[in-house]
């Protein structure tokens, strides 16, 4: 779903909800409850950029346009020392991409305004902005060179389409149909994007006086990973997908390393697997990377390893992890390595040493992806000393900027007491239930109405999460509490399949989701049920995109719920694999073949297969512009629900 939406889409749902809870006039509440107008009063901060003395922090404060619907971030600085912030970036636009030169005088960003992106750096003592170039393709993945004087950046390059057969010239004036769009790509659109522009992604440089680009890499495959200088500014090490069947293997990616002088490139990695996210040592010996070998599964574990920064043999560090890392960064003294990770629905900062040993530092962290509990979290490091800066989150606050340091946490903003400080919002508890299918532990969180009084009796909402890959934790969701302020005792949990448990758990699913997930949902509400507050004939279930899937997928399998919200779902395999943007990925990973040789896997996987079964009253709620999972998903279960005479609604977002 793209952000733009965020607004309308927690409104309708929550609406949608709230007309049951409001049945009751106890269930309306104070007036100082959380909204759906707040949301357009939330800010979070998202990006922490520490400088490289360590004393400063610049950082993307986002906050919401009621004027446009949209997040827009505005750039700030922080003193570390003293918590004091102030605007550095702000305007009609958005800015965004803070990344601070080697002295530390200066802060080059990304400026986006009226459609026109430039890259710009703005003097950090006397707020001076230059504009250095006008970027039509973006940009992304900037890097200071060591010397400060250059800046490497990614940014896409457009190429002409194929052609059709020859047209007549369209006469000056004349109101025409749109060209035809020959498409030859095999990924030809983009979720949030539409479709995709033919061209490919490049890497760039340009000198801090500006002037124009030069253009590093060439060749028809994309350069679009994150970019670090070698030591000596002579060399950018990046990962990307150089194999001519990119396209076909989607997930592959190396490590490479490009001589910035002669433009050769050296392929450092070459596993059949994701190597991503470079990071060079200090002393610029070592490179740290993250990957896997790659097996074909949905879920695959990600793990961080090192190797010489001119290739060789990698070696990996978290082996002894069972959980995805990601985000490396190298210690001050490049003994160690930091990293992020989810653990229990809860994100974390680790660290790593050259043997291998790993050390749990602080949890807690996240807090941007404001509409449901998902992760979402990022750090940097600055100076000689190991100050880490990061955002930290709890159920009742959206993303804060923190200073991690001698292993102590200090919140350094407050960004929505205003706002949320004279709300009252729902207190959320953790429990872990056994599911009734192999009494496996399945974490779960309570949200409560406020005023919770356990003496009465609640509706409930049971929320599920997508991916269906991914989390919830204890971080905020303006979704959960706008249903708590409605009235609604509020489940959301994480089933088998979810990631932060280990690979073994994540892998229940592969080649077989939806299935007994239903069974450790069904078995987290009835542990709630037993808890004696909630009316049983007011339950109801909702999820997006996975959670989607699954929401349609349990109302094929009981009738307990008395309304149901399926959102952007996957409800035929088959037509989904073959319509959804990144369709070679689902086809490879979530499936043994494609759907002409495996039907029945399909099918029996289909919510559409159990909608003779459905009576529960559903609204569908999807984007129209979701290439993910497109509306044609929602459009079909939604004509197979009045066919069968089930009270159905379907909403075009």
């Amino acid at each position: 779903m793209i952000a733009r939406a965020l607004a309308a889409t927690l409104t309708v749902v929550a609406l949608a909800f709230a007309a049951h809870a409001q049945d009751d006039e106890e269930a309306r509440g104070p007036s100082n409850r959380f909204e759906a107008s707040d949301v357009f009063g939330i800010e979070y901060a998202n990006d922490p950029r520490m400088s490289p003395d360590g004393a400063q922090i610049v950082y993307a404060r986002t906050s919401a346009d009621i004027m446009v619907d949209r997040f827009r971030p505005t750039l700030w600085l922080v003193d570390v020392a003293s918590g004091e912030q102030e605007p550095l970036v702000q305007g009609h636009g958005s800015y965004s991409s803070p990344r601070w030169s080697p002295d530390g005088s200066r802060v080059a960003f990304v400026s986006s305004e009226d459609g026109a992106t430039e890259l710009r750096v703005i003097v950090v003592e006397s707020r001076i902005v230059t504009s250095l170039a006008r970027l039509p393709g973006g940009a992304g993945n900037i890097a200071w060179a060591p010397d400060g004087d250059r800046l490497a950046f990614t940014m896409f390059t457009p190429e002409a389409p194929p052609q059709t057969a020859p047209l007549p010239a369209r006469p000056d004036g004349a109101e025409w149909a749109e060209p035809v769009r020959a498409i030859e790509s095999t990924l030809y659109r983009a979720d949030g994007a539409g479709y995709v522009p033919n061209g490919f992604t490049q890497i760039f440089e340009l000198p801090l006086e500006g002037g124009t680009p030069r253009q590093l890499t060439f060749g028809a495959v994309n350069h679009g990973g994150s970019l670090t200088y070698d030591a000596d500014g002579e060399r950018l090490i990046y990962s990307s997908n150089g194999q001519p069947d990119f396209l076909e293997d989607p997930i592959e990616s190396d490590i490479y390393a490009l001589e910035i002088a002669s433009g050769e490139i050296t392929r450092l990695t070459d596993r059949d697997g994701p190597d991503a996210a470079p990071a060079l040592s200090p002393d610029g010996s070592q490179v740290a990377f993250v990957g896997f070998d790659d097996r074909r599964h949905g879920y695959q574990l990600t793990r961080l390893y090192v190797m010489s920064a001119d290739g060789g043999e990698p070696r990996v560090l978290t082996d002894e992890l069972d959980r995805s890392v990601n985000s490396p960064a190298w210690s001050a003294d490049g003994r160690s390595v930091y990293f992020l990770y989810d653990d229990h629905g809860d994100t974390r900062l680790g660290r790593v040493n050259m043997s291998g040993t790993v050390e749990n530092l602080v949890g807690g962290l996240g807090g941007t992806s404001i509409g449901r509990p998902y992760d979402g979290a990022s750090f940097t490091l600055g100076g000689n000393r190991d100050r880490i800066a990061t955002v930290v989150t709890t159920p009742q606050r959206p993303a804060d900027l923190a200073v991690f340091e001698r292993g102590e946490l200090r919140q350094l903003t407050e960004l929505n007491e205003d706002l949320l400080g004279q709300d009252q919002l729902g207190e959320v508890e953790e429990i872990t239930v056994a599911s009734s299918f192999d009494e496996r532990e399945i974490q779960a969180w309570i949200a409560y109405p406020p005023d919770f009084d356990e003496n009465e009796t609640y509706p409930l909402i049971l929320e599920i999460h997508g991916g269906p890959f991914a989390n919830y934790g204890p971080r905020f969701s303006a979704e959960i509490q706008l249903y708590a302020a409605a009235g609604y005792v509020v489940v959301y949990s994480n089933p088998r399949g979810s990631t932060s448990y280990g690979e073994e758990f994540g892998d229940l699913i592969h080649h077989n989701y939806p299935s007994q997930d239903y069974d450790d949902l069904m078995s987290v509400v009835d542990a709630v049920i037993a808890r004696g507050f909630i009316a049983e004939d007011r339950l109801f279930i909702t999820g997006g995109s996975g959670g989607g899937t699954l929401t349609a997928w349990s109302i094929g399998q009981t009738d307990r719920f008395r309304a149901a919200v399926v959102a952007k779902p996957v409800i035929n395999w088959t037509s989904f694999v073959l319509t959804s943007d990144f369709y070679p990925f689902f086809n490879n990973y979530w499936f043994p073949g494609p759907p002409w040789d495996h039907q029945e896997h399909y099918w029996a996987r289909s919510p559409l297969s159990l909608v003779g079964n459905v009576v529960t009253p559903t609204m569908l709620l999807t984007g129209e512009s979701d290439h993910r999972t497109p509306i044609s998903e929602s459009e079909q279960y939604y004509q197979a629900l009045r066919l069968r005479g089930v009270d159905a609604r379907l909403v075009r977002i």
